[in-house]
């Protein structure tokens, strides 16, 4: 409901509806008056009168007044739709290229991992803290391949929340190896305080964050799209991880 259709709702002001209404409370004051035999209204009783008749009217205002208000609180469509699912062509993908979206406000990462990248997953040769990814840090329904370690509906497309579990910040993606020390084999390192990801988002032993990078619901939809925030019979859109 727009501005214009409140405001023709809450037409008269508050103003004239209580002049209307003090008028009318007098006028039959004044009748009873001409019309009885006993002593005329006492001044007080008037007073008292116009004090109820004005709380009623202004009782009707805010009650009025308060329906745009609560639907002010509602969300709108745009924020209804930044929450809701996703969708994204990985067609556009190169091999190695990693892609940003938003979901519920946060990045998520789609990476199109390469065979070389995708064997160094399966074949980690970090100390990782959860390598067969047993937290609650992907929805349970999904077929996520975790034993092979690769986390990922297809392997070849990795998707994950891009924040850190330790503090927040959002990693960086070093894909090549010796970038981040010299027994770096590739993955995500988070420059806050350190934290460091193998190529399937595995959080490595030692690292301050103490849980593997998130992977959201989704499912294909086809060969090519992907949809992201629910799962291919609209389940798990208010799934939780236990640590974004």
């Amino acid at each position: 409901m727009t501005d214009d259709r409140y405001a023709r709702i809450l037409a008269p002001s508050i103003a004239e509806l209580n002049f209307v209404a003090n008028r009318r409370v007098l006028k039959d004051m004044d009748e009873k008056n001409l019309n009885s035999k006993s002593a005329p209204v006492p001044p007080n009783r008037k007073r008292r009168a116009l004090v109820v008749a004005t709380s009623a009217i202004g009782a009707m205002e805010l009650a009025g007044a308060a329906v745009p208000f609560v639907a002010s609180m509602l969300p709108t469509a745009r924020v209804r739709a930044a929450s809701g699912p996703v969708s994204f062509d990985v067609s556009k993908l190169e091999p190695g290229q990693l892609a940003t979206v938003t979901w519920r406000k946060k990045p998520i990462w789609i990476l199109r991992r390469t065979q070389k990248e995708l064997h160094t997953a399966e074949h980690s040769s970090l100390v990782l803290s959860d390598p067969k990814s047993q937290t609650g840090q992907q929805p349970p329904g999904m077929d996520l391949h975790l034993a092979s370690g690769a986390r990922a509906v297809q392997p070849e497309f990795l998707v994950l929340v891009g924040i850190c579990t330790h503090l927040g910040c959002i990693p960086d993606y070093r894909p090549q190896a010796g970038s981040v020390d010299a027994h770096w084999p590739g993955g995500f390192y988070c420059p806050c305080h350190g934290s460091m990801y193998d190529l399937s988002g595995r959080v490595v032993a030692g690292s301050p964050a103490p849980l593997n990078l998130p992977v959201p619901p989704y499912y294909f939809e086809n060969q090519n799209v992907i949809r992201i925030g629910e799962l291919r019979d609209g389940a798990d859109q208010n799934w939780q991880p236990r640590i974004w």
